[in-house]
């Protein structure tokens, strides 16, 4: 017996609770409930639908058998015409008033934004994990000095924490993205067919107060604030691209996060977490391979690449609604929560997990230190009465020769090498031999990190605090 395609994202790395929110079962109960308001807010507002039908479609809210559905779109040919004759058929006494005055839509488009926003909050919820980790990381190292890359060349120093907070700032710029899109994501409401809410006119008897009265109540009762001033028969697309601008900076974030470890476990100076029996190559035992952020920049590449998606539909529709974006979203939208979903639950258990090599970070600092100390010698040189320029010629041509040597595993012998040539013979060898200290060479690193705790991440995870999630059950990580 086969076994059917399931998408990796849902079955294998992507939480149950965001899979939950894309799911078919999930989508049906948010137009039921999409139906009952656009019936019940209608009553109010003086269309004479009798509280039988209200109560019927209330009884049906989280019955509804997806089986059917399908039987019926084979014959309809219509997902939403579907969903209205299956409905219908539970709730005899709401079919005259299904749908009355809506265009599909009505449903598939604020209930699509209902889920967006419903994910991008479990996301903000993945965020506080993540940045809640990489505080304790970058507070527990916050002065711990280790050598700094440019090009991925030994440059000066920073700390462990210093870089920990540099991670947890592209996270926290993500956060503050998010915030945004889940507190200003407008709902559609009730705009009909091409957007001129035609039919709810008609309904209303020519009322105009009572069709923006019927959108404005609308959107208040699934807690948006404001439904879009204007639309065809859906909502802009390039409110999806927007949103997905935001999850495709998840993305981004996650992506440097992930090539940083890789690049640092290489170096043996951060390694990522490793159960006990994990196994790191079919072939080769000894192999700790780099494999969750490995997944970590795979994931965060195909979450960046979706993006372009939502931005070419959004210019690419006809005038007032062509369906060529509908299957495009259905596509798209899910598979960008669910990669954003897994990312943040790979990037927090990385955080979270990581194995600090005090030793190795110690040690490649004392190697490359005689070099970060070389400005200072040559201060301490002409200080001495030294000629500048001939000192510079003394340091660079020792500190070549001994960069080889380095390169080929032989000690750094900087210090000596200088203590012993005559150019410096008027500075004291413990001068020089006080400016290998590390501690002198990070800058205000450690009271960055400080700062950017307390000024920024600590308020941030308060925001964010509500919304904070700890579940990952089922996920392979």
């Amino acid at each position: 017996m086969t076994t059917p395609y399931t998408s990796p994202l849902a079955s294998r790395y992507a939480s149950p609770a965001m899979a939950q929110l894309w799911s078919a079962t999930h989508r049906a109960g948010l137009w039921r409930r999409l139906w009952l308001a656009l019936a019940e807010t209608e009553r109010d507002l003086g269309v004479p639908i009798p509280p039988a039908a209200i109560a019927a479609m209330r009884a049906h809210l989280d019955d509804c058998d997806l089986a059917a559905v399908r039987d019926q779109e084979r014959r309809l040919r219509h997902d939403v015409m579907a969903h209205i004759h299956h409905f219908g058929d539970q709730a005899l006494a709401a079919r005259p008033y299904l749908h009355l005055g809506a265009t599909s839509c009505f449903v598939t488009d604020n209930a699509d934004l209902i889920v967006l926003r419903e994910a991008t909050r479990l996301l903000l919820g993945r965020l506080h994990g993540v940045l809640a980790a990489l505080r304790a990381l970058a507070v527990a190292q916050a002065s711990r000095p280790t050598v700094a890359y440019t090009h991925f060349q030994p440059a000066q120093l920073t700390t462990v924490g210093k870089r920990a907070v540099l991670w947890a700032h592209d996270f926290a710029l993500d956060a503050e993205a998010l915030l945004r899109t889940a507190e200003t994501l407008p709902f559609r409401g009730c705009k009909g067919t091409t957007g001129t809410q035609a039919s709810f006119l008609d309904l209303f008897g020519g009322d105009e107060a009572k069709v923006r009265e019927l959108d404005r109540r609308i959107a208040a009762a699934f807690g948006f604030a404001t439904s879009v001033p204007v639309s065809g028969q859906t909502y802009s697309r390039k409110v999806d691209a927007a949103v997905l601008d935001g999850w495709a900076g998840l993305g981004q974030s996650s992506a440097k996060f992930g090539t940083d470890l890789r690049l640092l476990q290489h170096e043996g100076e951060l390694l990522e977490p490793a159960e006990p029996d994990q196994v790191g190559s079919s072939a080769m035992p000894y192999k700790r391979n780099p494999m969750r952020a490995e997944r970590l920049c795979g994931i965060a590449r195909y979450l960046i690449a979706l993006r372009d998606n939502t931005a070419y539909t959004a210019a690419t529709q006809w005038l007032e609604r062509s369906l060529d974006d509908s299957a495009n979203r259905r596509l798209v939208l899910p598979d960008a929560a669910l990669a954003a979903d897994a990312l943040l639950l790979l990037a927090r258990d990385l955080a979270a997990g990581l194995e600090v090599r005090e030793a190795t970070i110690r040690r490649n600092v004392e190697r490359t230190m005689p070099f970060m100390a070389t400005e200072r010698w040559l201060m301490l040189g002409v200080t001495a009465g030294g000629d500048r320029q001939s000192l510079h010629e003394v340091i660079r041509r020792h500190a070549r020769a001994v960069s080889e040597a380095v390169e080929r595993g032989e000690p750094n012998t900087l210090l000596d090498r200088l203590a012993g040539d005559a150019a410096f013979a008027q500075v004291d060898a413990a001068r020089l031999s006080a400016e290998l200290d590390p501690g002198r060479y990070v800058g205000r690193a450690p009271a960055q990190v400080a700062d950017y705790v307390q000024d920024h991440l600590d308020p941030l995870l308060q925001r964010l605090a509500p919304l904070a999630i700890a579940d990952q059950a089922g996920v392979t990580l």
